[in-house]
């Protein structure tokens, strides 16, 4: 190549996609860490509840109050509570939690508008990445006991639907509280989703609805009665294909 020779030009447009690429791939490595470190964090305290429901839901609202209530019993009864960490339906969960013998546990994410995290958490973990924090809600729950609330509540719901449908985790007890809330929901499951064949008849047995604190507990029990909390060899595997 003589002295006079130029290098090709690389446009701005270029420049910026391999940057962009270069970003995307360390982001691989953010979101791994993200995991092991959730993991590490998390892994003692099995056996645990999700609780779901709105962050919009007010102190003096008899929702909160109940959620509370089957939190705390709950947390007496052995069972780490594990919550999505913010105010509302969360904060009730981690509150009634944190005045029981076991620990309540916030799963924060970061948001535009950030969500602060509530005062009532022994373990607080937060994400970058709302399907991390997704994946561990489900990797240690025992159950899932599910609130009023908005689209990120009917989001939790139906993927632990989807993924206990589909195999592709193992089967726990899915508790809905407030059964005038989601008596329309179930209606239209039942009269459209049975009806027109997008699910089978069966599926609808994969959710319970419960009203109140002590017997969303015994429920809990109940399922485990035969076999304990631990997963078994086969349910641990495929919980590492989540």
């Amino acid at each position: 190549m003589s002295a006079t020779s130029k290098l090709p030009k690389i446009s701005n447009a270029e420049l910026y996609s391999r940057e962009h690429s270069a970003l995307e791939s360390w982001r691989v490595f953010e979101i791994m860490a993200e995991f092991v470190e959730s993991t590490e964090r998390l892994k003692e305290i099995r056996p645990a509840v999700s609780i779901f429901g709105s962050a919009r839901t007010a102190p003096d609202h008899p929702y909160y109050k109940l959620t509370e209530d089957i939190a705390r019993k709950l947390s007496d009864a052995g069972f780490s509570v594990i919550t999505g960490g913010g105010c509302g339906i969360m904060e009730a969960g981690n509150k009634g939690a944190y005045a029981g013998r076991s620990p309540s546990v916030g799963l924060n994410i970061q948001l535009p508008h950030e969500q602060i995290a509530n005062s009532f958490q022994d373990i607080s973990q937060t994400f970058r990445h709302f399907f991390a924090r997704k994946v561990m809600f489900v990797k240690f729950a025992s159950a899932y006991v599910v609130m009023p609330g908005g689209f990120g509540t009917l989001d939790e719901l139906l993927e632990a639907l989807t993924l206990v449908q589909t195999g592709k985790t193992r089967k726990i007890p899915i508790i809905l509280v407030c059964s005038q809330f989601w008596a329309g929901l179930l209606d239209w499951f039942h009269n459209t989703l049975v009806a027109e064949g997008m699910i089978h008849k069966e599926d609808m047995a994969l959710i319970q609805v419960i009203d109140e604190p002590a017997k969303v507990v015994e429920a809990i029990f109940k399922h485990y009665e035969k076999r304990g909390f631990e997963p078994s060899e086969e349910e641990r595997e495929i919980q590492l294909n989540l």
